[in-house]
């Protein structure tokens, strides 16, 4: 039997081929993010941003991209294709992909979406991003965190460590 989520897991190349032969309806939402340990917290921010257009594309980072943003020297807890296959299996994403630089900019560039959305905590202006994004015509939205819930935060508490 197959696993139906998975086909909604692509490489970039064919991420991009697809936005851009016009196979997803418009507005195209974008975001990004590690989602090491999915949480009520990604999953009601993933919704909220699927509900700014009519498909959503979420690109993971890759493990060694993960890696590099200094979460811990055992970070990614999952790997890439977990990863990417548990955010697949949500009813709000419509693609997944990935990324392995350490920010989306050169995907954003390539897919052009027409939403860019980051957590609450994100200036959304000074991010180069959002200046992509502007240039032709679309917006960047920051969506305030819903249910204050973090990776990192729960595996301090699977430790038995103390929260920050």
């Amino acid at each position: 039997m197959t696993i139906r989520f998975e086909s909604k897991i692509l490489p970039r190349e064919a991420c991009v081929a697809a936005v851009r032969s016009g196979a997803l309806p418009r507005p195209i939402v974008f975001t990004n993010g590690v989602f090491d340990i999915l949480h009520r917290g990604h999953v009601s921010y993933l919704d909220e941003a699927a509900q700014l257009g009519a498909s959503l594309i979420v690109a993971v980072n890759t493990d060694a991209s993960a890696r590099r943003l200094g979460k811990g020297d055992d970070r990614p807890l999952n790997t890439e294709a977990d990863r990417a296959a548990l955010l697949a299996a949500l009813a709000s994403i419509t693609m997944v992909t990935s990324f392995d630089e350490d920010t989306p900019q050169a995907l954003i560039e390539a897919l052009r979406p027409d939403v860019i959305v980051k957590g609450g905590d994100y200036d959304m202006e000074s991010l180069p991003e959002t200046a992509s994004v502007k240039s032709w015509g679309g917006r960047a939205v920051a969506i305030p965190f819903e249910h204050e819930r973090s990776t990192t935060s729960l595996v301090r508490k699977i430790r038995g460590q103390t929260p920050n």
